[in-house]
């Protein structure tokens, strides 16, 4: 009678519960994301909403349920990713005003970008530990990506620039070691200047004030451009502007 070949050490093992529980939760997560999104969009109510001013005046129609609309509008932008989120967080501002605006953009944003996380952290690992033969660990990807510092400093960086994508970075972090609490932060640091000059702007558009609504967009193209000008900077002026700012 043959002998049972036993899996070489290293070889991924069956799937256990606990793993399955998590693919089919990450699965229903999409799937429920991309059916809200394909109902919105085969009904034309997507279009409709993102087009002009309908976003504005919905959102003041609903009254106190207004605020909903945008969280989970916001949100489902960030999760799926043909839908652009601009236009909701300027309707957000046109609608709010800059200061409750941003709140409202602010959490659509996060709450889509944790549910990003999510979704990639339970699909991503296992399929990970398929290709590689073992499942991700932070000493298998700290060679590669760093220590849990460096992974926050650049989601935090990656927030500040705009011309980046929001939802893509989400899921690429989940891949990653970085603890959802430690994203979570950085996310939310890194969002809220984004966050209130697009609500800002929608504001002022709203008020048909032009040349502040100019200075906000120079204002966002600044805090974008800030964290690349002092990448670029010579070593020698960024220790001299450590040294300002009493950093070491």
């Amino acid at each position: 009678m043959a002998r049972q070949k036993k899996p070489e050490d290293g070889a991924p093992s069956r799937l256990s519960q606990a793993s399955r529980r998590r693919i089919l939760c990450g699965v229903g997560l999409l799937a429920a994301f991309l059916a809200t999104t394909l109902l919105l969009w085969r009904t034309g109510t997507l279009e409709t909403l993102l087009t002009g001013d309908t976003l504005e005046q919905a959102v003041i129609r609903l009254g106190p349920l207004g605020p909903v609309l945008v969280i989970g509008l916001m949100t489902l932008a960030i999760v799926m990713s043909p839908i652009p989120s601009a236009p909701i967080a300027l309707a957000a501002g046109a609608a709010y005003g800059h200061a409750w605006g941003t709140l409202y953009v602010a959490i659509g944003s996060g709450t889509g970008a944790l549910i990003a996380f999510s979704i990639a952290r339970l699909l991503g690992y296992d399929a990970l530990r398929t290709w590689l033969g073992v499942r991700p660990t932070p000493n298998l990807l700290h060679r590669f990506i760093g220590s849990q510092n460096a992974l926050m400093v650049a989601v935090f960086a990656t927030r500040l620039m705009p011309f980046l994508s929001f939802d893509v970075l989400s899921y690429a972090a989940g891949l990653t070691p970085l603890k959802a609490w430690r994203f979570a932060v950085a996310t939310l640091l890194g969002i809220i200047p984004a966050s209130f000059l697009l609500a800002h702007f929608g504001d002022e558009l709203a008020s048909s004030d032009l040349r502040r609504a100019g200075l906000t967009v120079l204002a966002l193209g600044t805090i974008t451009l800030l964290p690349l000008a002092w990448k670029a900077a010579p070593a020698r002026y960024r220790a001299t502007v450590r040294r300002w700012l009493h950093l070491g």
